[in-house]
This record gives structure tokens, C-alpha cells and sequence, in this order.
């Protein structure tokens, strides 16, 4: 059977790499247009060109350094600091009257790219790390803590820590989806395990019980095992097919994933898997037969169905007796969901029905068949003596939700 595998490539800060790409082409611009426009009030404006030169080629040449987090290396952000750093402390050698009159350095909001690389790559700590030197930079450039000075380096260092923080949460989210997709195929593949085993093992081993039980002898005593096994490997089927919540948790490194068992909760209106009521009801005697799909009935018709299923075995085992087989067959069609239990038992005779109803036994009429008249179904009763009987229930899918 060719296997298909599907890849699923997720990353949440990949547009942050691309807004800082382009951050840097744009402040390199504007920052050379500064210089362009004033450029009459540097006294040496040799060292602003050499700078911007150098801002220039660096910022070109390292676009794809920032194009991802794996390009991204420890020592090209020092680098690209250092750089910032240095067109900072030159602005007083460019412009005497830097430190008295408020103006912009060289590299301008250039500065800030080299920050929220920081922020990006490693979270709001080495954002803070890195704003923290430009603001030592920026401080030791001015040469007087003003007003304006104070108010650009807070911006920078909150802006640069809260974008930081965002990425950490953004990582965070991404590694809690990206192991719920796992359980999530885990659990898939679990279903499919689970319906092969029915489709064969299970098929296997009610026929080894059968065979067994009608040669006797040491071959009953196979069959009876045989059946043993098969009730606890029926079980455990469908105990995998039932579907795990997730629950997320943030912890040091990040988010992680438990699997909680879901209870059945009877004010919830999620459809109901009717397979797993009908689970606990297989047993040694008892075969039961369904769909490799999920069979999704809202949850009080899906209760009631089984309720009446339940009542139809416990007729078995009162008038068929204990030795008596019964099967159970799902069926999952687009307009309803039909339901039969049969057993090998000597039937019912004709009018006992009727003459259990007068006797007050009411149990077919209320139990089976009130049930599914409640839920806009019905159930129809054949037996035809000494050849067992069977109940056939059915539900339909446009009134399955309207339960008592």
C-alpha cells in the first residue's frame, strides 16, 4: 500500500526576517539622505561619507544574514552592533556641535535594525542586552543626558524588548502546534492500526472461538481462549480509537503537550463516536461488527441507541439463555445509522409479545422500542422460532439530535 507523507513547514517569526530586511535597505537610505541634505553643517564631513560608505556596503552585503535565524550568527550580530556602535561615537568627529545641538547621529534609526536583530534571534534578553549599549553609546555621544536623548534611547529599548518577548511567545505557540500535529498523526495512525486489526485479528480469532466451541473437546478450550483474547484485544482497540485532548502548558523552554483522557460529558454537544458506547458491549458471546470510520451521532441519540442495544442483549440473555452468541452490526449510511443485534437462540413464539405486554412486561415496548420512537426511529422485531431472533433499530440523521 503506497504511504503518503506530508510535511508541514511552519515559521511564525519567517515575516519578522523579511520586515527586517527591508528595514535595513530603507534606514540606510534615509540615513545617506540625512547626511545628503545637511551636510553643510559638518565641519568634517570625510569621516560622515567614510562611515556611510561603509554602512552602505555592510548593509548590502549581509542581507542574507538576515534572512532567516539559521544565517543569522552570534558573531554577525556583534558585528553588525559593532558597526552601529561606531557610527554613534564618530558623530562628534563628524559634527562639532553634535553634543550641543539635538540632531541626528549617522547611522540615524539605522541603529535600530541592529537591535531587533537581537530581539529577533535570541528574545527580549539579548534585546535588552543590545539596547542597552546603544543607550550607553548614545549617552556617551550627546555628553549630557536631554530630554530627547532619554526619550529616543527608552523607545528603542522597550520597542526592541517587546519585540523580543513576542518572538519568544510566537516560538513558543509554534512548538506546542507542531507536537499536537504529531499526536495528532500518531493518533491517526493509530485508527488505522486499530481497523485492520478488526478487519483480520478480530475476524480471526471469533472464528477460532466458533470452530472451537463446536468441536469441543480440547478445541473448546482453544476456543475458549480464543474468544478471551479477543474480547481483550477488542477492547483495547477501542480504547486507541478514542480521540486524546490537548492541553497546552508554557514552561521554561517552551510549550508542552499533555494527553488527557476525554470523560463523556452529557451537556456537551459534540457528536459522539457510537462506536465506543457499543465497545464494552462485545464479549465472549457477544460479536460486534462496525465501520472503520467513526459513526457520529449526537450525544443523547447516540446514549439512547446504545441503552437500546443494551436492552436487546439483556433479552438475549434472559430468554436465549447464557449460552446464547449475539451480533451486533453497525451500519453508517448517509441518511441514518442502523444498528442490529441477532442472536442463535430458540426465537420468540408467535403472540408472546403481545402476551407480554398484557402481563405488564414491557420490556421490548419501553426499553427498545420507546427509545427509538423518542428519537424519530424505530425498531423492528423478527424471530422466527428455533432460528433466534433479530431487532433491527434505526435512527435518522435529520432527527438524531432531538433526543429525551
Amino acid at each position: 500500500m503506497a504511504k503518503r507523507e506530508r510535511v508541514v513547514r511552519m515559521s511564525v517569526e519567517q515575516p519578522l526576517w523579511r520586515a527586517l530586511t527591508g528595514y535595513r535597505v530603507l534606514t540606510m537610505v534615509y540615513a545617506v539622505l540625512l547626511f545628503a541634505f545637511g551636510r553643510d553643517r559638518y565641519e568634517r564631513p570625510s569621516i560622515a561619507v567614510a562611515f556611510l560608505a561603509v554602512m552602505c556596503v555592510w548593509t548590502l552585503a549581509t542581507l542574507p544574514k538576515v534572512a532567516n535565524a539559521a544565517s543569522c550568527t552570534k558573531r554577525f550580530l556583534g558585528a553588525d552592533l559593532t558597526v552601529a556602535l561606531v557610527g554613534i561615537l564618530l558623530t562628534p568627529l563628524a559634527d562639532a556641535h553634535a553634543q550641543t545641538i539635538e540632531g541626528p547621529t549617522l547611522p540615524s534609526i539605522w541603529t535600530a535594525g541592529a537591535v531587533l536583530a537581537y530581539a529577533i534571534k535570541g528574545g527580549w534578553r539579548w534585546a535588552g542586552a543590545a539596547s542597552s549599549l546603544v543607550a550607553v553609546a548614545n549617552l556617551v555621544e550627546r555628553g549630557h543626558p536631554s530630554r530627547d536623548t532619554l526619550h529616543n534611547v527608552l523607545l528603542v529599548w522597550v520597542a526592541s524588548i517587546a519585540i523580543g518577548y513576542v518572538v519568544e511567545v510566537a516560538r513558543a505557540s509554534e512548538r506546542t502546534l507542531a507536537r499536537a500535529l504529531e499526536i495528532e498523526a500518531a493518533t491517526r495512525e493509530r485508527e488505522r492500526l486499530a481497523r485492520d486489526i478488526h478487519d483480520s485479528v478480530l475476524q480471526v480469532l471469533a472464528m477460532v472461538q466458533r470452530r472451537g466451541t463446536a468441536l469441543g473437546g480440547e478445541a473448546a478450550d482453544l476456543g475458549r481462549m480464543a474468544g478471551e483474547q479477543e474480547v481483550a484485544l477488542r477492547t483495547l482497540v477501542a480504547g486507541g480509537l478514542s480521540r486524546p485532548s490537548l492541553v497546552s502548558e508554557d514552561e521554561s523552554e517552551g510549550a508542552v503537550v499533555r494527553v488527557v483522557e476525554v470523560e463523556e460529558d452529557h451537556d456537551d454537544d459534540s457528536p459522539v463516536d457510537l462506536r465506543l458506547l457499543l465497545a464494552p458491549r462485545a464479549g465472549a458471546k457477544v460479536t460486534l461488527s462496525e465501520p472503520g470510520a467513526p459513526v457520529l451521532l449526537a450525544p443523547p441519540a447516540a446514549r439512547e441507541l446504545a441503552a437500546a442495544v443494551g436492552a436487546a442483549l439483556d433479552n438475549v440473555r434472559v430468554h436465549a439463555g447464557e449460552d446464547a452468541n449475539a451480533w451486533i452490526l453497525v451500519e453508517d449510511w448517509p441518511d441514518e445509522v442502523i444498528v442490529t443485534v441477532r442472536d442463535d437462540g430458540p426465537g420468540i413464539p408467535e403472540g408472546r409479545l403481545a402476551e407480554a405486554w398484557g402481563e405488564g412486561r414491557m420490556g421490548v415496548a419501553l426499553s427498545i422500542r420507546g427509545r427509538l420512537r423518542d428519537l424519530g426511529g424505530s425498531a423492528e422485531l423478527i424471530s422466527v422460532p428455533g432460528q433466534g431472533t433479530e431487532v433491527e433499530l434505526k435512527v435518522p440523521r435529520g432527527k438524531a439530535g432531538q433526543g429525551r
